[in-house]
């Protein structure tokens, strides 16, 4: 019988034990309006899985934290191509970062490349540019920022 009951127990603790490690709060999402998303605070380093939604005030974006900042890329389907903006936030209380300087490297679903500088929306506290493309299939865009000299790289995904 004491048998019985050390076998129960030390099961149970392994069902436990595997039920934390399927749900450690690190899950990604892959759909068409939140892809996955990773990022790298310099090009050789490892890139940390990305948070959808993240914590603070999301734009309905796909969202990349990295340290003590908060990138989150929003394209918007239009007639004339794709509006992207882009959230450049820091800290916990999300501030806005206005003087960075912001580049997009989109791939086109043919596989070509197109780059696109973003600029500061002072109203909208965000970076934007078009992307003048009306292609179907999934792009592939990295977004760099560059704040006071530090590199920032988030990358993303959309399909049209």
């Amino acid at each position: 019988m004491k048998y019985l009951k050390s076998s129960l127990i030390i099961l149970a603790s392994l069902g436990l034990l595997f039920l934390a490690a399927c749900s450690n709060g690190n899950q990604t999402v892959n759909t068409e309006n939140s892809p996955t998303s990773s990022t790298s605070s310099t090009p050789s380093s490892a890139s940390p899985i990305a948070k959808i939604g993240g914590h603070g005030e999301s734009h309905g974006g796909q969202v990349v934290e990295t340290g003590a900042y908060h990138l989150e890329f929003v394209p918007e389907k239009e007639a004339n191509g794709t509006h992207m903006d882009f959230y450049l936030l820091k800290g916990d209380n999300h501030e806005a970062i206005p003087n960075a300087k912001v580049t997009a490297q989109v791939q086109l679903p043919d596989g070509t490349q197109k780059s696109l500088n973003l600029k500061y929306d002072t109203e909208g506290k965000h970076y934007t540019a078009l992307l003048p493309v009306n292609a179907t299939g999934q792009y592939q865009v990295k977004v760099t920022s560059d704040v006071d000299g530090k590199k920032l790289d988030g990358r993303f995904n959309f399909n049209k």
